[in-house]
């Protein structure tokens, strides 16, 4: 009796136990073990011997590695719910089939934009420094590391979709007042729920918020929305927040004038040029004018294991011959 042979699936990056003992009992898979990132040539070869590939946010799966003459990929299942990191276009065109795992980090990413949104205009990073690097320390005084109360004011979110709901939930329990700039108008019910105001205009609203929280996927539509004649009409002492993408935010106009004092500060979770960090925001941080984070956002045990779940689930249903649950199309971006 002939036993089936298992798919080849290459897996880029370390995930957790659970799910990588999962994968070599269900396929034949590659496991990433040391967790050190692919190289474009890895990846590319990886694409000529897979049957499945489970890229993360940090491989780039290009038009080229998907048009090689000797690609063999049948599916791309993404460790992750963005795809801007995958030519989808490209692998539609080759009959490569994309997925990726959405609606498992929605309230991990929220909870960390709204630690955010307290840390930032209640300077905690900066005043937990004073202890931990050996800073002097005199005692309470009435008049020392004052900040700012959430309380009140005006919080103005770009992108309104799971994340950006999840975000307005917790701030309207801060007492924020919620706003928002969408491609279109939530539905009636959830913006009564949320007590939430539209703009149409994102010129508009960023011109009257004081905390702005960036929530919106990036996509060549989004890349520098938030730009330099944007950034400029924010308020001095306003403050943005960022646990989206870091393209889209000009970052070097936002250094530049959070430097000069024209805007307040920010946290940023996510870089333009990641992983690399722009050492002028690490001075700022250094300054207590920014609060940085390296990507942690959706970091939770629970929310990755839930993540290679999906990967898996993509995965079975596929090679089973059916429509994965998670299925992107290029008309979805």
């Amino acid at each position: 009796m002939s036993v089936k042979k298992k798919p080849l699936v290459v897996v880029t990056r370390k995930l957790p136990d659970s799910i990588e003992t999962r994968m070599r009992e269900l396929f034949d898979a590659r496991i990433n073990l040391d967790d050190t990132p692919m190289s474009p040539e890895q990846i590319a070869e990886a694409a000529r011997t897979a049957d499945v590939l489970v890229p993360t946010v940090t491989d780039h799966i290009s038009a080229e590695v998907v048009n090689q003459p000797d690609c063999k990929l049948r599916l791309i299942a993404n460790f992750g719910n963005g795809v801007d990191n995958i030519d989808v276009t490209a692998a539609h065109a080759r009959g490569i089939t994309v997925t990726n795992t959405p609606k498992v980090l929605t309230e991990d990413t929220a909870d960390m934009t709204m630690a955010l949104i307290l840390a930032v205009p209640r300077r905690m990073i900066e005043g937990a420094s004073i202890l931990t690097d050996g800073k002097p320390w005199a005692g309470w005084s009435p008049t020392w590391m004052l900040g700012h109360r959430i309380g009140g004011k005006r919080l103005g979110i770009i992108g309104m979709g799971r994340i950006g709901q999840a975000v307005a939930r917790r701030a309207r329990a801060f007492g924020l007042q919620i706003h928002y700039h969408n491609r279109r108008p939530v539905a009636p019910v959830i913006a009564e729920e949320l007590g939430a105001t539209y703009w149409e205009s994102l010129d508009q609203m960023l011109a009257r918020m004081d905390i702005i929280s960036v929530n919106c996927p990036h996509t060549p539509a989004t890349y520098h929305l938030l730009s330099a004649r944007r950034l400029k009409l924010i308020r001095k002492d306003a403050y943005i927040v960022n646990t989206a993408r870091g393209e889209v935010t000009d970052e070097d106009t936002l250094i530049k004038l959070i430097e000069g004092g024209e805007i307040g500060g920010a946290g940023l979770d996510v870089y333009e040029h990641e992983p690399a960090v722009n050492p002028k925001l690490v001075r700022l941080a250094k300054a207590g004018k920014v609060t940085l984070l390296p990507h942690m956002g959706s970091a939770t045990i629970e929310g990755r294991v839930e993540m290679g779940e999906k990967v898996i689930i993509n995965i079975r249903t596929f090679l089973d011959a059916h429509k994965p649950p998670d299925r992107v199309l290029p008309s979805m971006l």
